[in-house]
């Protein structure tokens, strides 16, 4: 392909149809008309869902169907907007949803507090009327938050608060991504800008010396605002502790894990194994260093490329079957609707002007489990990419199809568990019957920086959120130096000793924008450690095994995340998985030493 193509220039049959949302534009917009008049049909709800199970339910069954349309118009106008950024067609859709959205979201701010008012036996009495029976699941989670819930008055004050506590990541994001120049870096290719989005580029660039000059050029901009950015993150860290404390939970880590029902030793098992495993991590880096023949290994050499980049053309037909084939110990069922979807209308394939960057599923109760690619058929990566996000298409197809709407969506903690098992599968798969060193090397090579990316990294994210907090709710102020100290110190910890700092180095827990949504980072670890032991669990097992699994992309909401994962066959209230994992890692680099030898 010579030039991005237009929108209007893509097949039709590379993209996804969003028809089983909305016939068309015309029909989005006949439908938001209707969401809006139902709207006004809520209030007269208000101070009934307590006279009986039959009132309550008459409200439930109202709720149900305006949140599946409420659904259908959010999607089909974030999916049309995703086509093409520019373009305002999308853009209008989405905004009038957002300001129709925000309407019924204050019109129905009622619902959880006069629920959670019903009296405790009264509930008991509802939950066994069958009426009740879709709703039970969606009624049990909304009373688990029954102790933290305040009176009216107070809760009104918090909601009347709620909009001011996100200007802290709002002036994060404005000042990195805005405000502050990082100027540009000179490139045999020539004069290329330095940003938070080409920051990556530059760090995987296989010239030393441009990697070094576009490291320190980048860091001596947060070296010139690190007061007002640790200013920042000390303002989110505070509000995390403050909203936790007015609810009275114990710490700012139990109010952020309490929605998911987990535990915090599940958070601290995570730390714990990571840290007592932290061997293999070190050894990788000692093997960078080897590998890209260095005297001293700096932070800006841990993204160079150690192996030259397997070429492999793959077009998407090609790239579909090479998933399909990995994923065959799942069954026809899962691999034939795969398939179908992906040789179909599912995904919206290829890169156009103004279309949305990067991947991702988008899978709701009534259309199709739809997939944004901007697939590219000389890059391996692109068809784990494909892998990825088809194992997150498929949790929400069998969820979808085995729960009622009201309990059918899971948790961000479960999410990356089908994706990241279809990963590991594709892996074990083309790593098999790969021909050539080179291509072996490079599948190795990608599987271990992927790990080392998603479990030692997250961790390593989430023990600096927890520390940070701890201070915070301890009464030390968190200050530059206070939060510069303790992200040095866990740099130390994890690179180990053949990795050599740079002063500012420790610059880049200022820069994370992670950070400004707590205690969400460590989910990707326990994530990629769960599916790691169900891809061991299935593929070295038999048809109970898998059936196991299917019964985990089935749970959708009807479980809490560990409940779920238990019926998977993986205890994630426990630290074996996640020392499993690291071992996993193990064994890769000690493959990737035999390779590079």
């Amino acid at each position: 392909m010579t030039q991005i193509p237009s929108r209007a220039e893509q097949r039709p049959e590379d993209t996804w149809d969003l028809s089983k949302l909305f016939s068309g534009d015309e029909a989005w917009a006949a439908a938001l008309a209707e969401y809006e008049s139902k709207t006004e049909r809520i209030a007269p709800f208000r101070g009934t869902l307590g006279k009986s199970a039959a009132a309550l339910a008459d409200y439930l069954d109202f709720i149900r169907d305006f949140k599946i349309l409420e659904e259908r118009l959010g999607y089909y106008a974030d999916l049309r907007q995703t086509e093409d950024e520019g373009a305002n067609e999308g853009r209008t859709m989405t905004g009038k949803f957002m300001m129709a959205a925000a309407r019924a979201q204050a019109a129905a701010s009622w619902e959880a507090p006069e629920i959670q008012a019903i009296p405790e036996a009264d509930m008991e009495r509802f939950l066994q009327n069958p009426r009740l029976a879709e709703y039970r699941v969606y009624l049990k989670k909304l009373l688990h938050y029954k102790p933290y819930i305040l009176s009216d008055a107070e809760e009104r004050l918090i909601a009347l608060h709620a909009e001011g506590e996100g200007l802290a990541s709002e002036t994060f994001s404005v000042l990195t991504n805005v405000d502050l120049d990082f100027g540009t870096v000179d490139t045999p290719e020539g004069s290329r800008p330095l940003s938070q989005s080409t920051w990556s580029v530059f760090m995987e660039h296989p010239d030393r010396e441009i990697r070094r000059r576009a490291y320190e050029q980048f860091y001596s901009r947060f070296e010139s605002h690190k007061t007002s950015l640790a200013s920042l993150y000390s303002g989110s860290v505070k509000n995390d502790v403050i909203r936790a404390r007015v609810r009275g939970f114990s710490s700012a880590r139990q109010a952020a894990l309490f929605p998911d029902k987990v535990g915090e030793g599940v958070y601290d098992n995570l730390i714990g194994a990571v840290s007592a495993n932290l061997g293999p991590l070190h050894r990788y880096y000692g093997l960078r260093k080897k590998a890209l023949g260095l005297a001293e290994l700096r932070h800006y050499d841990v993204y160079a490329p150690m192996v030259p980049k397997a070429v492999k053309e793959t077009d998407w037909n090609e790239a579909v079957g090479l998933v399909c084939e990995a994923l065959a110990p799942l069954g026809d069922e899962y691999v034939g609707t795969l398939r179908a979807g992906l040789l179909g209308r599912w995904a919206d394939r290829y890169e156009n002007k103004g279309k949305r960057s990067g991947a991702f599923s988008a899978g709701s109760f009534t259309g199709d489990p739809y997939i944004l690619m901007n697939y590219k058929n000389d890059s391996i990566r692109d068809v784990f990419t494909l892998a990825h996000e088809g194992g997150h298409s498929m949790h929400s197809w069998y969820s979808a199809r085995s729960n009622p709407f009201m309990q059918y969506n899971y948790t961000i903690f479960e999410a990356e568990v089908a994706s990241t098992f279809n990963e590991e599968l594709l892996f074990r798969s083309l790593l098999k019957t790969a021909e050539g060193r080179d291509l072996k090397r490079y599948l190795v090579n990608k599987r271990a920086d992927d790990i080392l990316a998603t479990l030692y990294r997250q961790t390593m994210f989430a023990e600096f959120e927890k520390r940070s907090h701890e201070l915070e709710e301890g009464g030390t102020p968190l200050t530059v130096d206070v939060l510069r100290g303790e992200y040095r110190e866990l740099l130390e910890k994890y690179f180990g000793p053949d990795m050599v700092f740079e002063d500012t180095s420790d610059l880049e827990g200022l820069r994370i924008p992670h950070f400004y949504r707590a205690f969400y980072v460590y989910k990707y670890a326990t994530g990629i450690s769960a599916a790691l032991a169900l891809a061991e669990r299935v593929l070295s097992g038999g048809a109970r095994e898998r059936e196991d699994y299917f019964a985990f992309l089935k749970s959708g909401g009807s479980r809490y995340p560990i409940e779920s994962l238990a019926l998977a066959g993986v205890d994630m209230s426990v630290p074996a998985p996640v020392e499993a994992a690291c071992k996993t890692f193990g064994r890769l680099v000690d493959e990737l030493e035999g390779l590079l030898d």
